[in-house]
């Protein structure tokens, strides 16, 4: 099993940044396409960013320009910085790895993100 742990969430203003992280507990790391998802109450959960194993990376268009992600393989760690966040963007962020030896993907148990005035 692969484990991951979602940490930086948290309550914002319109306008304030977040970095969310996700470490895995794998060395094999390297190996994962990564993404984010996110939730919100009544809605479907989204991708919102994901980074291959190459660093081939796509952003969902509500975030294009304001959110980054980024990985650090030595750190078995995914990254997201969340700029100009709006109240749109309050979710509970989710980090994803696609094991690409099994085919399956793995889910933290999610960060919760509230952007509020």
């Amino acid at each position: 099993q692969v484990q991951l742990v979602e940490s930086g969430g948290g309550l914002v203003h319109p306008g304030g940044s977040l970095r969310l992280s996700c470490a895995a507990s794998r060395t094999i790391f390297r190996i994962y396409d990564m993404a984010w998802y996110r939730q919100a109450p009544g809605k479907q959960r989204e991708s919102v960013a994901a980074i291959t194993s190459n660093g081939v990376i796509n952003y969902a268009d509500p975030v294009k320009g304001r959110f980054t992600i980024s990985r650090d393989n030595a750190k078995n760690t995914v990254y997201l910085q969340m700029n100009s966040l709006k109240p749109e963007d309050t979710a509970v962020y989710y980090c994803n790895a696609f094991a690409p030896y099994s085919g399956n993907s793995y889910w933290g148990r999610g960060t919760q993100v509230t952007v509020s005035s």
